[in-house]
């Protein structure tokens, strides 16, 4: 069971390290500009993001016992928490893009980024709620969590898809703070 969480967490976790489109236009420095003040506050965020990935991934193929599974997702989602802020105050902090509709993009993305921390923040409560002394229990409880992701990252994939919909996507990617390494996929459910 709980690799089926692990797959599932691995599509919500990674959906920070793709931003759609390649390359970059160096023709709109403004836009340049804004994006190397947002990419380079969330390279160390998409790093977290990547590395509490990796551990959900770790435990749920190393047939770990429930409680380790519990401190390991426990904590995966406390950075998850973290990250999403810290990614929606760093777009805050960088201002209005220089695109059409400029503040409603951002105003958009920070709501969708601080939805997903808020999201990881109840995952990590439920997480803590469950009952790692019977495995039976435990089991149902993760795959309650597993059904629970789509709705905890749907705010980091509509922000990701205002700022892509702004204009913002070619500047963002030509910045190396928002170039993160795939992450493997994960292993699949059985």
């Amino acid at each position: 069971m709980n690799k089926k969480l692990a797959a599932a967490l691995s599509g919500g976790a990674v959906l920070m390290l793709v931003l759609s489109g390649c390359g970059g236009d160096d023709s709109d420095k403004k836009a340049d500009a804004w994006a190397k003040k947002v990419c380079d506050q969330w390279q160390p965020e998409l790093k977290k993001i990547e590395a509490a990935n990796a551990d959900i991934k770790r435990v749920a193929t190393e047939s770990s016992r429930p409680e380790e599974v519990q401190t390991t997702d426990s904590a995966a989602f406390a950075t998850m928490s973290g990250s999403y802020a810290t990614m929606g105050t760093a777009l805050k902090g960088a201002g209005v893009p220089p695109v059409k509709e400029g503040q409603t993009t951002l105003d958009e993305s920070v709501k969708g980024f601080e939805s997903t921390s808020k999201g990881y923040a109840d995952l990590k409560a439920k997480m803590e709620a469950l009952d790692a002394k019977d495995q039976t229990k435990f089991a149902e409880g993760l795959k309650e969590l597993a059904g629970g992701l789509e709705e905890a990252t749907k705010g980091g994939k509509d922000a990701l898809a205002k700022l892509n919909a702004g204009g913002l996507d070619k500047a963002m990617n030509a910045q190396k703070g928002c170039q993160v390494a795939m992450a493997s996929p994960a292993a699949s459910p059985k």
